[in-house]
């Protein structure tokens, strides 16, 4: 894997703190003061472990530049941490809508985004690159495509994360802890009932199939062989 991070933040004194201390932890680190820079400096380069976006920047902000990611055929899956205001929860909900792994709140200590950093990386390196199949359903990692009867699914980056764990967790019951803390990212305020509005907006794309994920009432959810549970 990769053991490149790349960092966009504009003020010059935290850049380069993080430029400093990833390096000395042993990452190579690609630092830029905007959006425009990354994705100038980045063409040509192989993908980095790992994007840390600050949301607040001249010209594009974070929230723009991970949508540009998350469009990306080959960045689509990078995991990606945000860097936001300690007043701005609006910016970290949209963030984690738009498909960011985790988010730090300024001002933030370097020990605690080096765990988050760690704790996104365990994440990602645990999930493979198989396709993984459930009846006529069909979910490619590598290219990030889902097909139904051989039909390709449109998908937002949180029902396709949502529907890749429970295809690696088929027959077995996925909390909603579970669901928060993998499709949603660690130690964030998102109720328990965004994770059921996104089971029902896959359930009805994923048509006749939709119906095989159960609802464990109080629980979480399962992708089961036969039907167990309708929506709550």
């Amino acid at each position: 894997m990769s053991k490149a991070i790349a960092v966009v933040e504009d003020d010059e004194s935290i850049r380069e703190m993080l430029r400093y201390y990833f390096q000395s932890v042993g990452y190579a680190v690609r630092a830029y003061e905007s959006g425009e820079a990354l994705f100038a400096g980045e063409e040509g380069l192989g993908l980095p472990a790992l994007y840390i976006l600050d949301i607040m920047l001249p010209g594009m902000d974070g929230l723009e530049i991970l949508r540009r990611l998350r469009e990306g055929r080959d960045t689509a899956d990078v995991p990606v941490i945000m860097l936001t205001a300690r007043s701005a929860e609006m910016d970290r909900v949209a963030g984690l809508e738009n498909g960011a792994d985790d988010y730090v709140v300024k001002p933030f200590g370097i020990m605690e985004l080096q765990a988050r950093v760690k704790a996104v990386l365990r994440r990602t390196e645990r999930r493979g690159d198989r396709v993984l199949t459930w009846g006529d359903v069909e979910l490619d990692p590598a290219a990030r495509e889902v097909h139904k009867a051989g039909k390709p699914v449109e998908l937002t980056y949180k029902e396709y994360s949502l529907l890749r764990l429970l295809l690696e967790h088929t027959n077995l019951v996925v909390t909603r802890e579970t669901i928060l803390q993998v499709v949603w990212g660690t130690d964030i305020s998102v109720e328990s009932r965004t994770v059921d509005m996104h089971i029902r907006t896959l359930r009805k794309k994923l048509g006749d199939a939709g119906r095989y994920i159960c609802t464990i009432r109080k629980v979480g959810y399962k992708l089961a062989d036969d039907e167990e549970a309708g929506d709550e």
